[in-house]
C-alpha cells in the first residue's frame, strides 16, 4: 500500500514538472527573441502561405523562437486570418504582436517607392493597359495577356457578385472592358502585378454597384447591360448631360428605335471617339457587335470605364420624351423630342458657326 502511494506520488510530481515545463517553454516560445533589439526586418509572407510555412519564414529570419509553439499559439488562439503582404517586424516582438500585425494585414509599405495612377472616367481598356504599361513594371502586353486568360477570368466570375458570364462572349473586344472603376488608386511600388491592379479597381466597382444593386435586379436589364449603357452615356457627354442622355437612350430602346451612337460606332473599329465630332459614314456603315448605328438596342458590351454619374444615370435616367440631342462646339448638349426639331437646331448652329464637322 506505502509503495503504491509512493509511485502515484511520484507519478503526481512527473505530471506536474512535465506541466510545469510545458508551460514555461511555451511562455519562452512566445516571448521576444530579444526585447533589446529593435532593429528592423522586411519580411515577405507570400500568397497561399500555411501556417507551417509562415513559421518557418519567422523562424529563418530570426524572429520567433519555436515554430512549433508559434503554430500551437495559432491554434490555440483560433487564428487563420494571416494575410500575405510585406511586413516590417522587430526581434523584440512577441508572438502576440507578430501575430496581430500580420493578421490585421498591417504591412509595411516603402512610401518613397509607393506610385500613384490615375484612371480616368471614360478611358477603354486599351488605354488602361498603356497607362499601366507606362506607369509600372508591366507592359501593354502583360495587360491584354491576363484578360486572355479563361482561368482568370472565371475566377473573378467566381469572386465578384457583378460579374457574369456576360464577359466570356466571343463578341466581347477586352472581357473587362467597362468593369474596373475609375479613379486614383496608390500601390506599393512600380512591381505591382497587374492582378493587384484590377483587384483595387474591380473591388471599387463592386462598392458603387451595390448602391444600385436592388434595383438592378428588378429592372429589365441585366448587370452587363446596365454597365454598357454606362459607358457609352459616359462617352456621349458631360456629365450635367447624363441623365437627360440616359433618358433619349431609354425612351429609343422602348421605342425599338436604334441608338445611333457615334461613340458605339468609333469603338467598334478601335477608333477614339471626340465628343464634338461625328462619325463618318464609312464609320457608320461599318459592320461589328458594337456599332448601333447597324445592331439593334445596346452594342454587345461596354465601350469605355463608366464613372458613379453615368452608372447613376443609367439606372436612373431623367423622365422626358426626347428621342434626340446634338452638342455643339463648345459643348453644350440640346435635346430634342422630334427629328424636325435636332435638324433645325442644326442649321441653326451651322450658322451661328457652332457647328464645325
Amino acid at each position: 500500500m506505502k509503495k503504491l502511494r509512493n509511485i502515484m506520488i511520484i507519478a503526481v510530481i512527473v505530471v506536474a514538472v512535465l506541466m510545469i515545463s510545458v508551460s514555461l517553454y511555451y511562455k519562452i516560445g512566445i516571448s521576444a527573441v530579444n526585447k533589446n533589439d529593435n532593429s528592423i526586418k522586411i519580411v515577405e509572407i507570400k500568397p497561399g502561405s500555411s501556417s507551417k510555412m509562415i513559421a518557418k519564414t519567422l523562424k529563418e529570419n530570426k524572429l520567433i523562437r519555436s515554430e512549433i509553439v508559434f503554430r500551437f499559439y495559432l491554434k490555440l488562439k483560433k487564428i487563420n486570418n494571416l494575410q500575405a503582404a510585406e511586413y516590417e517586424l522587430s526581434p523584440n516582438m512577441d508572438v502576440e504582436k507578430i501575430v496581430d500585425k500580420i493578421s490585421k494585414g498591417d504591412n509595411y509599405i516603402d512610401e518613397s517607392k509607393q506610385i500613384k495612377i490615375t484612371f480616368k472616367e471614360g478611358l477603354s481598356f486599351k488605354q488602361v493597359a498603356t497607362l499601366i504599361g507606362e506607369k509600372t513594371n508591366n507592359t501593354y502586353d502583360d495587360v491584354l495577356n491576363l484578360v486572355k486568360d479563361s482561368n482568370y477570368i472565371d475566377s473573378l466570375i467566381k469572386e465578384y457578385w457583378f460579374i457574369t458570364d456576360d464577359i466570356k462572349s466571343s463578341t466581347l473586344y477586352y472581357p473587362l472592358e467597362g468593369y474596373l472603376f475609375p479613379d486614383t488608386y496608390i500601390f506599393e511600388s512600380k512591381d505591382v502585378d497587374v492582378k493587384t491592379i484590377f483587384k483595387k479597381m474591380l473591388d471599387k466597382m463592386g462598392q458603387v454597384l451595390s448602391i444600385y444593386k436592388e434595383k438592378i435586379n428588378s429592372s429589365n436589364k441585366t448587370l452587363h447591360e446596365v454597365i454598357t449603357l454606362a459607358s457609352v452615356i459616359e462617352k456621349e457627354g458631360k456629365t450635367k448631360d447624363f441623365t437627360n442622355i440616359s433618358s433619349v437612350f431609354h425612351n429609343r430602346l422602348k421605342k425599338g428605335q436604334k441608338l445611333e451612337s457615334c461613340a458605339t460606332a468609333y469603338y467598334g473599329l478601335g477608333l477614339e471617339f471626340n465628343e464634338l465630332g461625328i462619325a463618318t459614314s464609312e464609320v457608320i456603315s461599318a459592320k461589328n457587335d458594337y456599332n448601333t448605328y447597324i445592331v439593334k438596342g445596346l452594342p454587345t458590351g461596354p465601350i469605355s470605364i463608366p464613372s458613379k454619374s453615368a452608372i447613376e444615370a443609367s439606372v436612373n435616367p431623367s423622365e422626358t420624351e426626347y428621342l434626340y440631342f446634338l452638342s455643339d462646339n463648345e459643348g453644350v448638349t440640346y435635346f430634342f423630342k422630334t427629328y424636325k426639331e435636332h435638324q433645325n437646331k442644326e442649321k441653326e448652329l451651322k450658322k451661328l458657326g457652332k457647328w464645325d464637322r
